[in-house]
């Protein structure tokens, strides 16, 4: 899987498992639900900034949202997901 479609992927898992919303997550990193739709859709990237911003805003280490769902979730602490108990598995 390219590293656009896991990055992709990995957002939205951690947004799954966080339970926030696209609006929930421009406004924690500053940008418009638009934007972060487009990204998600893949019609725009996440930049190399974005994902430091990301992982700033999701508490665990840029390396670790660019290794995968799995590994991102790994590294979210347990007050950070809605349902601490949930196993993430990558596709």
């Amino acid at each position: 899987m390219p590293l656009t479609e896991q990055l992709r992927a990995t957002v939205a898992t951690l947004l799954h498992v966080t339970g926030q919303t696209q609006a929930d997550l421009a406004a924690a990193i500053g940008v418009s639900q638009p934007q972060v739709s487009r990204r998600q859709r893949g019609s725009a990237t996440w930049s190399l900034h974005d994902c430091e911003v990301l992982a700033a805003h999701f508490g665990i280490h840029v390396m670790d949202l660019l290794a995968g769902p799995t590994r991102a979730c790994q590294g979210l602490g347990q007050d950070r997901a809605r349902n601490p108990q949930r196993q993430v598995h990558a596709p």
